[in-house]
């Protein structure tokens, strides 16, 4: 009970404060009344989530803490919702979620106090700042495969309306270029769920199997009860254990000769590959950024763009591992084209956001090429280290970014706030006029270029080194990637800070960084070297759990992949035998 009033009051405070907002007392005359709440509201959530990482006291019975060190997912509850259709309000959280959870809280309350500069229609902003971090939460949190996607499509409209009202002059086709590449993925990941729940049958599953997947226990009853009828379920710990059992109701033949769940793999791929995003679905990515306001640009590098990769970790691989395996290469492929692509795109912009913006496609590459690094098959001995190192670096380059990447469109957008320009080439001499501001940017840049004793260094170093026993090619080419990202790096960062005089507009304008700004770019700064140096703070929660993901997989290869693989073998070498 506790922890199911502990992560309802996580997801929900946000929405609950905005509703506070719609009452009249909070009216567009009292602005910073509205601010003050909305923030309080951020705080007040990302202290329940550092509340929960503290670590358990020995013998303690605390159960709203987070056992670090567990694999599997705790805090589990699941109460009836649409019982007619086995939907259920089903929440928990792993190492994988609650690192996320960690990094939405704090990077959202950050954004908020970055949204002070806001002043047109400040009530309706922030009402719907609060809805997008209740929607943003609840995707992480979510367990029912139904309740997910309603908390992905509660995401999509604030957004919507944040780009389009306050973002900057092409706000209007930014914000329908960003809801229609999301909806497109909407709809996609849609039509997967509705194959995989109607093919569904917790029927297949063990007593054991169901427990594990916190089936209710009045489901597990009727299921024992038996019947001709099969038990469809959106539970996504369920689902999953059906992907891998060897007789799974997903791998019946649909179209061309490829599975139920193979189509659903590349449908849900899409989706969440659409929100990393990765080559050639990322376009609607810095239009966004530059047009967006300088919080929400915060908001989409920092964790939009993660709950692509979370997807991909959480949902595509342990429910449809027959086609994680055999289009491994092709998601490690895209993993790498979008490295070097958007290093390159990066190194030819002129606008600085947009240059950002391009770094983020490059800096995302990193986490699929480490999903897609299947390492664990017959030719390794079905050793998973190699993957866990890449699935690891994967994960932690999502928090690496989501800091780095939040800190530079904030400083980005410091600076935009005092010239009201963002062209690279009218800047220079930054350093001399605003010393504080400029250490704090070469802080969180040197970050996101992969300094060592940095954030940046360790994900990308991990997924580089796990290529290497799967393709040394790939391993060679991210590898580079290395130098191009120092290159558009320490060239935006001469260009903007160093040399003798500013050659822009509006100079009179420039005056030093505030203590609120300050207040902002210094954490995320402290959280990047923390990191860089101590990365343990973040693979000591989420490292159990991914490992745990991995060797089920390689189980699955084992167990279940390599004899298909064998059969069908024996059956080409007996149709090529005879006459």
């Amino acid at each position: 009970m506790e922890s199911e009033l502990l992560l309802s009051l996580i997801v929900f405070l946000p929405a609950l404060a905005a509703l506070v907002l719609m009452l009249p007392l909070f009216s567009n005359q009292r602005p910073d009344a509205i601010r003050l709440l909305s923030l309080a509201a951020t705080v007040a959530v990302f202290l329940l989530t550092v509340w929960m990482a503290l670590d358990r006291p020995a013998g303690s019975d605390a159960s709203t803490r987070f056992q670090v060190g567990e694999a599997s997912m705790q805090d589990t509850f699941a109460r009836d919702w649409i019982p007619s259709f086995n939907i259920y309000y089903f929440m928990g959280v792993d190492g994988i979620s609650f690192t996320l959870v960690l990094l939405t809280s704090f990077v959202t309350m950050l954004s908020m106090g970055a949204s002070w500069n806001i002043t047109k229609h400040v009530k309706a902003y922030c009402i719907l700042f609060l809805l997008l971090e209740t929607g943003m939460l609840g995707v992480f949190l979510a367990l029912d495969f139904f309740l997910f996607y309603v908390f992905w499509e509660v995401m999509l409209l604030p957004m919507y309306f944040l780009i389009g009202v306050w973002g900057g002059p092409r706000r209007e086709y930014a914000a329908i270029k960003f809801f229609l590449f999301t909806l497109v993925g909407s709809v996609l990941m849609l039509i997967a769920i509705l194959m995989l729940y109607f093919n569904s049958d917790l029927g297949r599953l063990s007593r054991d199997q169901l427990q594990a997947s916190r089936v209710p226990n009045s489901v597990v009853q009727q299921v024992e009860q038996g019947g001709t009828e099969p038990i469809h379920t959106f539970n996504l710990l369920a689902l999953a254990q059906m992907g891998q059992l060897p007789d799974s109701p997903f791998d019946k033949e649909l179209w061309l000769g490829h599975s139920l769940q193979w189509w659903a793999f590349i449908l849900l791929f899409i989706g969440f590959a659409i929100k990393v995003p990765v080559v050639p679905v990322h376009t609607w990515l810095p239009d966004a950024h530059v047009e967006a306001p300088t919080p929400i640009s915060m908001i989409l590098a920092g964790i939009l763009l993660k709950m692509g990769g979370y997807g991909i970790i959480r949902i595509c691989y342990p429910i449809c591992p027959d086609a994680g395996y055999d289009l491994a290469y092709v998601v490690a492929g895209i993993g790498v084209l979008s490295m070097v692509y958007g290093a390159f795109a990066a190194m030819s912009q002129k606008d600085f956001k947009r240059l950002v913006a391009y770094s983020s496609v490059s800096h995302m590459g990193y986490v699929i090429l480490g999903i897609g690094v299947w390492t664990a098959w017959a030719g390794t001995d079905y050793n998973s280290d190699y993957w866990s190192m890449g699935m690891n670096g994967a994960m932690f380059q999502m928090i690496a970014h989501g800091i780095s990447s939040a800190g530079m469109f904030f400083l980005v957008g410091v600076i935009y706030d005092r010239v009201h320009h963002r062209n690279l080439d009218e800047f220079g001499g930054l350093f001399a006029k605003m010393p504080v501001y400029s250490g704090l940017a070469f802080g969180i840049f040197f970050a996101g270029l992969g300094l060592p004793g940095l954030c940046g260094f360790i994900g990308e170093v991990f997924v580089t080194l796990s290529v290497w026993t799967y393709s040394q090619a790939l391993a060679v080419i991210s590898a580079s990637v290395v130098i191009l990202t120092a290159g558009y790096i320490l060239w935006t960062l001469q260009r903007v800070y160093l040399g003798p005089e500013y050659k822009g507009p509006h100079e009179d304008g420039i005056y030093p960084i505030t203590p609120r700004e300050i207040a902002i770019a210094a954490p995320l700064l402290a959280f990047a070297i923390l990191f860089g140096v101590y990365p343990s703070a973040v693979f000591r929660y989420m490292t159990p759990s991914i490992n745990k993901t991995v060797g089920d997989l390689a189980t699955w290869t084992k167990e279940v992949k390599q004899p298909r693989i064998e059969a069908e073998r024996s059956s080409e070498m007996e149709l090529a035998q005879k006459p």
